[in-house]
């Protein structure tokens, strides 16, 4: 089976961008696990590897500095459409976003963006109500100390 092309939707700012340079580790019916490196060359971060998590709606990466060495995790509520006839994966971010440090420090943003984009009508109600309902259960999940359990076959892959 030939892999799809990923493509990356963001609502703030209105772009669509292809990630053709992402490289797929593993995809199945629910996952898709890619590693890449940053788009633009940037000081904070320089690589990583991403575990897509379509049903329930988030995206999972782990970022590293250029010397390999971990920054952080950080989650992005998402969500997925999949267009079989073009072979292609779209990626709406929702907006809100978890990074969670080395220590186990856990720091949600864009939460005002989320805001901005529904009050906008850039964001429907069902995909504002969605996207807090996905942070949510992230949260749960985070806190509860199981987010090594979702993101096992990532590390397996990354090893």
């Amino acid at each position: 089976m030939e892999k799809p092309t990923l493509y990356r939707k963001r609502i703030i700012p209105n772009e669509c961008i292809a990630l053709k340079d992402d490289t797929i580790l593993y995809q199945d019916e629910n996952m898709l696990i890619t590693s890449w490196i940053t788009l633009k060359p940037r000081k904070d971060f320089h690589h990583g590897v991403s575990c897509y998590l379509f049903e329930e709606g988030y995206k999972i990466s782990k970022f590293y500095r250029e010397d390999g060495s971990l920054l952080y995790w950080y989650c992005d509520i998402i969500a997925t459409e999949f267009f079989p006839e073009e072979n292609k994966i779209v990626f709406t971010d929702l907006l809100a976003d978890v990074i969670i440090m080395p220590d186990g420090f856990v720091k949600v943003l864009d939460l005002k963006e989320l805001t901005q984009a529904y009050e906008s009508g850039d964001l429907s109600i069902p995909m504002y109500t969605k996207a807090v309902t996905i942070l949510g259960n992230l949260l749960d999940i985070v806190y509860n100390g199981h987010l090594p359990t979702l993101v096992e076959k990532m590390e397996a892959l990354e090893n």
